[in-house]
């Protein structure tokens, strides 16, 4: 993909142990559409545990449009729990839900929290849009794929901020139903990969828009667990660029489904 002009970053990790299995220009940072929906999860959840967004019920409001991802504008529901909204977030990246609980706990809280976690080149900065004017971000989000690992690998240890938040965001992220990149060659139920399945457990993070394929997640094999985060900018400019980017990282998972079945270094 580098050869043909795509910008590549990749990390992977042993979630134990914390060795790096595979790092490629992982200090990178690129677009990676809605995948920093992982960050504005964690300060929900953090919020909901420390009671600051107990039982509200936000409203589906017009500047939270947008035609992009997601369920809650195709459902006649006007309101939801919060919970059940970073629900939405998680299974099928919303972009009106991410919109509601971004207008609500404020695009600020989201940055303090990575902040106070150590995570500086992580960003959400921006709601997602339809369309993205001179004014506004470029991308939704921007990520190196170390960072983006070894967030993963907290949240599996239960050390983002702490483990009632990261059993949380886990929960959520655990939904998701885009398998399509590096987890397509896991061989997962793509709807329901929350329990072992062969000896695997995934959970699966995913960020798309012209020219970006980007994918966070954890698996957890019969050998060992690996944290690992994919990143890809490119000519976006015919379908067969796209599906060699789809293909290559697929390659990835192939790897990645390999060491999880081999003991881990201790």
């Amino acid at each position: 993909m580098a050869r043909d002009g795509a910008s590549v970053s990749a990390s992977v990790i042993d979630t134990s142990t914390g060795r790096a299995l595979l790092a490629v220009d992982d200090t990178l940072v690129q677009p990676v559409a809605s995948l920093g929906r992982i960050l504005l999860l964690i300060e929900v959840a953090a919020q909901l545990e420390d009671g600051r967004l107990h039982g509200d019920r936000l409203q589906r409001m017009a500047r939270d449009t947008a035609t992009g991802a997601g369920l809650w504008q195709f459902l006649q529901e006007p309101t939801m729990q919060v919970p059940d909204l970073a629900t939405l977030v998680g299974a099928t990246a919303d972009a009106w839900a991410m919109n509601a609980l971004l207008s609500t706990v404020g695009i600020d809280a989201v940055r303090h929290r990575a902040e106070a976690l150590g995570i500086d080149r992580t960003a959400l900065i921006d709601r997602v849009r339809d369309r993205r004017g001179p004014d506004d971000a470029p991308d939704a989000s921007v990520a190196p794929s170390g960072e983006l690992a070894w967030l993963m690998r907290g949240l599996a240890l239960g050390e983002v901020v702490d483990e009632p938040v990261s059993n949380r965001v886990l929960g959520w992220l655990s939904l998701a139903s885009d398998t399509s990149l590096v987890a397509g060659a896991f061989g997962v139920d793509p709807l329901a990969h929350r329990a072992l399945d062969h000896g695997l457990q995934a959970v699966v993070v995913t960020g798309s828009s012209t020219g970006v394929r980007a994918e966070a997640g954890i698996l957890r094999g019969p050998g060992s667990s690996v944290s690992y985060a994919v990143t890809v900018t490119f000519d976006d400019a015919t379908l067969q660029q796209r599906l060699a980017v789809i293909e290559a990282l697929r390659t990835v998972g192939t790897e990645v489904l390999e060491v999880v079945h081999a003991p881990s270094y201790r």
